[in-house]
């Protein structure tokens, strides 16, 4: 049993030309045979990088995944539903939401033989980096590309929190991050485990402290930047203040 698929409108006409706009047509391409299998919840998926090229001769690049049963359980899908079916919900919402993160180009999911499959196409962001290889070149940026990066992180986060969504997984490789002539953009990835902020604060403080965690390359200073940043504050009053050591007191727990 097939579900109706996705295809964003500026990749139909690329993958039409590679024979690539159905399921059976990405699920059967020879690129899969360099991508290794990985196996999570009792099924597997493989990521694969897919360069096509247009009707004008220019390369559109892809990340491909597929997965066969692997499903995630929750409230609206009590009996499960595919991973990749619930990260591209969420990549459609964000995007409805004004929430930068990946860029759908096609999504369908069937059912052959009782197994779940699921494919999941996105456009690469070859034009930026995760936080954590930002981190890796620190010491060379000046002090404007820090406070820009930190400036952008920041801002998605609080744009994620004030929808009323958690990541649930917010570590520096999840936030990719561009540097351009007059600031830097944003956008999040690996949507799997994203979900609403059920429990308010509780929940708003296990994404910054998982971040916060990961990001000592950072000075003090520039942690404490970010914190204000994400809170729209431009000191640390006594608010700031309580709800950051709430932040390290859960660093020093986990």
């Amino acid at each position: 049993m097939s579900q109706p698929l996705f295809i964003a409108v500026n990749a139909r006409e690329v993958l039409a030309r590679h024979g690539l706009d159905t399921f059976e047509g990405l699920w059967g391409s020879r690129c899969n045979a360099s991508s290794k299998r990985v196996l999570r919840r009792g099924g597997w998926n493989t990521v694969v990088r897919l360069e096509l090229e247009d009707i004008n001769g220019h390369l559109q690049t892809f990340y491909l995944k597929r997965q066969e049963d692997q499903l995630v359980r929750s409230r609206s899908h009590p009996f499960g539903e595919p991973v990749y079916a619930r990260e591209f919900r969420f990549i459609q919402r964000f995007a409805h939401m004004g929430i930068p993160s990946l860029e759908t180009a096609f999504f369908a999911q069937r059912r052959v033989g009782g197994r779940h499959q699921a494919i999941l196409l996105t456009r690469a962001l070859d034009e930026y980096r995760s936080l954590d290889v930002w981190f890796e070149r620190w010491p060379d940026l000046d002090w404007q590309g820090r406070q820009d990066l930190i400036m952008a992180a920041a801002a998605l986060v609080r744009a994620l929190h004030n929808a009323g969504k958690m990541h649930n997984s917010l570590y520096p490789k999840q936030i990719f991050l561009k540097l351009d002539g007059d600031g830097a953009g944003a956008r999040l990835i690996d949507l799997e485990e994203t979900r609403k902020a059920w429990f308010g604060e509780r929940d708003r403080m296990r994404d910054l402290s998982s971040l916060h965690r990961r990001s000592q390359v950072a000075s003090n200073t520039q942690q404490l930047r970010f914190f204000l940043a994400y809170l729209g504050r431009s000191r640390l009053d006594d608010e700031a203040r309580q709800l950051l050591v709430r932040i390290l007191n859960r660093r020093l727990t986990d």
